[in-house]
Protein backbone atom coordinates (compact mmCIF):
# COMPACT_ATOMS: atom_id res chain seq x y z
CA UNK A 1 0.00 0.00 0.00
CA UNK A 2 1.33 3.40 -0.96
CA UNK A 3 2.45 5.61 1.93
CA UNK A 4 0.49 8.85 2.13
CA UNK A 5 2.03 12.01 3.63
CA UNK A 6 0.24 15.32 4.05
CA UNK A 7 2.18 18.33 5.36
CA UNK A 8 0.63 21.60 6.57
CA UNK A 9 2.12 24.35 8.75
CA UNK A 10 4.36 22.54 11.28
CA UNK A 11 2.23 19.38 11.09
CA UNK A 12 2.35 16.18 9.09
CA UNK A 13 0.02 13.21 8.69
CA UNK A 14 1.61 9.99 7.49
CA UNK A 15 0.61 6.37 6.99
CA UNK A 16 4.24 5.22 7.22
CA UNK A 17 4.26 2.54 9.96
CA UNK A 18 7.97 3.03 10.53
CA UNK A 19 7.30 6.61 11.68
CA UNK A 20 4.65 5.72 14.27
CA UNK A 21 5.84 6.39 17.81
CA UNK A 22 4.48 3.19 19.33
CA UNK A 23 5.64 4.20 22.81
CA UNK A 24 3.66 7.46 22.61
CA UNK A 25 0.62 5.72 21.13
CA UNK A 26 0.73 3.07 23.85
CA UNK A 27 1.09 5.74 26.53
CA UNK A 28 -2.06 7.54 25.38
CA UNK A 29 -4.15 4.42 24.76
CA UNK A 30 -3.17 2.67 28.00
CA UNK A 31 -3.43 5.69 30.32
CA UNK A 32 -5.69 8.38 28.85
CA UNK A 33 -8.07 6.96 26.24
CA UNK A 34 -10.73 5.48 28.48
CA UNK A 35 -11.45 2.76 25.91
CA UNK A 36 -8.26 0.70 26.18
CA UNK A 37 -6.92 1.47 29.62
CA UNK A 38 -4.03 -0.82 30.62
CA UNK A 39 -3.66 -2.28 27.12
CA UNK A 40 -0.29 -4.08 26.97
CA UNK A 41 2.43 -2.63 24.75
CA UNK A 42 2.63 -5.82 22.64
CA UNK A 43 -1.12 -5.55 21.85
CA UNK A 44 -0.69 -1.98 20.62
CA UNK A 45 2.32 -2.96 18.51
CA UNK A 46 0.45 -5.90 16.99
CA UNK A 47 -2.60 -3.75 16.25
CA UNK A 48 -0.39 -1.23 14.42
CA UNK A 49 1.41 -3.99 12.52
CA UNK A 50 -1.93 -5.29 11.25
CA UNK A 51 -3.75 -2.05 10.43
CA UNK A 52 -3.64 1.03 8.23
CA UNK A 53 -2.38 3.77 10.56
CA UNK A 54 -2.50 7.53 10.38
CA UNK A 55 0.00 9.36 12.57
CA UNK A 56 -0.35 13.10 13.19
CA UNK A 57 2.90 14.85 14.06
CA UNK A 58 3.82 18.34 15.19
CA UNK A 59 7.41 18.70 14.03
CA UNK A 60 8.67 15.24 15.04
CA UNK A 61 6.36 14.65 18.02
CA UNK A 62 3.40 12.31 17.55
CA UNK A 63 0.31 14.18 18.76
CA UNK A 64 -2.49 12.18 17.16
CA UNK A 65 -3.37 8.84 15.72
CA UNK A 66 -6.10 6.92 13.91
CA UNK A 67 -6.21 3.25 13.00
CA UNK A 68 -8.23 1.50 10.29
CA UNK A 69 -9.03 -2.20 10.22
CA UNK A 70 -10.32 -3.10 6.76
CA UNK A 71 -10.53 -5.59 3.92
CA UNK A 72 -10.17 -2.52 1.63
CA UNK A 73 -13.12 -3.73 -0.44
CA UNK A 74 -16.31 -3.64 1.60
CA UNK A 75 -15.79 -2.49 5.19
CA UNK A 76 -13.57 -0.40 7.46
CA UNK A 77 -13.49 0.05 11.22
CA UNK A 78 -12.15 3.37 12.51
CA UNK A 79 -10.60 3.03 15.94
CA UNK A 80 -8.05 4.38 18.39
CA UNK A 81 -8.45 7.90 17.04
CA UNK A 82 -7.17 10.71 19.25
CA UNK A 83 -5.49 14.10 19.41
CA UNK A 84 -3.43 14.97 22.51
CA UNK A 85 -5.28 17.40 24.76
CA UNK A 86 -2.80 20.26 24.29
CA UNK A 87 -3.48 20.20 20.52
CA UNK A 88 -7.27 20.00 20.56
CA UNK A 89 -9.41 22.87 19.30
CA UNK A 90 -7.11 23.66 16.37
CA UNK A 91 -8.96 21.78 13.64
CA UNK A 92 -6.47 18.91 13.70
CA UNK A 93 -9.12 16.22 14.22
CA UNK A 94 -10.77 17.39 11.00
CA UNK A 95 -7.43 17.24 9.15
CA UNK A 96 -6.86 13.71 10.47
CA UNK A 97 -10.38 12.60 9.53
CA UNK A 98 -9.99 14.15 6.06
CA UNK A 99 -6.85 12.07 5.53
CA UNK A 100 -8.61 8.89 6.67
CA UNK A 101 -11.80 9.37 4.64
CA UNK A 102 -9.90 10.45 1.50
CA UNK A 103 -7.34 7.60 1.55
CA UNK A 104 -7.39 5.99 -1.92
CA UNK A 105 -7.63 2.42 -0.56
CA UNK A 106 -10.72 3.29 1.49
CA UNK A 107 -12.91 4.50 -1.36
CA UNK A 108 -16.10 2.71 -2.44
CA UNK A 109 -16.59 0.81 0.81
CA UNK A 110 -20.10 -0.39 1.64
CA UNK A 111 -19.78 0.21 5.37
CA UNK A 112 -17.70 2.13 7.88
CA UNK A 113 -17.91 1.30 11.58
CA UNK A 114 -17.00 3.50 14.53
CA UNK A 115 -17.61 3.25 18.26
CA UNK A 116 -17.49 6.58 20.10
CA UNK A 117 -18.82 8.21 23.22
CA UNK A 118 -17.15 11.59 22.82
CA UNK A 119 -17.00 13.22 19.39
CA UNK A 120 -20.29 12.51 17.61
CA UNK A 121 -20.26 16.07 16.22
CA UNK A 122 -17.00 15.39 14.36
CA UNK A 123 -17.96 12.04 12.86
CA UNK A 124 -21.42 13.26 11.83
CA UNK A 125 -19.65 15.76 9.52
CA UNK A 126 -18.31 12.72 7.64
CA UNK A 127 -21.67 10.99 7.30
CA UNK A 128 -21.52 8.73 10.35
CA UNK A 129 -24.94 8.22 11.95
CA UNK A 130 -26.37 6.35 14.91
CA UNK A 131 -27.38 2.79 14.08
CA UNK A 132 -30.77 2.93 12.40
CA UNK A 133 -31.52 -0.63 13.50
CA UNK A 134 -29.50 -1.30 16.65
CA UNK A 135 -31.41 -4.56 17.12
CA UNK A 136 -29.37 -5.98 14.21
CA UNK A 137 -26.05 -5.18 15.90
CA UNK A 138 -24.37 -7.84 18.03
CA UNK A 139 -21.06 -7.86 19.78
CA UNK A 140 -18.85 -10.01 21.94
CA UNK A 141 -17.27 -7.51 24.32
CA UNK A 142 -14.89 -8.02 27.23
CA UNK A 143 -14.37 -4.64 28.97
CA UNK A 144 -11.97 -6.19 31.50
CA UNK A 145 -9.58 -7.83 29.05
CA UNK A 146 -6.70 -5.43 29.90
CA UNK A 147 -7.30 -5.15 33.64
CA UNK A 148 -4.47 -6.65 35.65
CA UNK A 149 -5.43 -9.77 37.51
CA UNK A 150 -5.23 -9.65 41.29
CA UNK A 151 -3.00 -12.37 42.64
CA UNK A 152 -3.65 -13.72 46.10
CA UNK A 153 -0.52 -14.93 47.84
CA UNK A 154 -0.69 -17.66 50.46
CA UNK A 155 1.34 -17.12 53.62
Amino acid sequence: MKIIEIAFDDFKITTDKSKMDIVAIHDFLSKYSGWSDNIPFDKVKSSIDNSLNFGLFHNDKQIGFARIISDFSTIAYLGDIYILEDYRGQGLSKKLMDAVIEHPNLQGLRRWILLTSTADWLYEKYGFTKLPKPELYMELFNPNVYKPEIQILDN
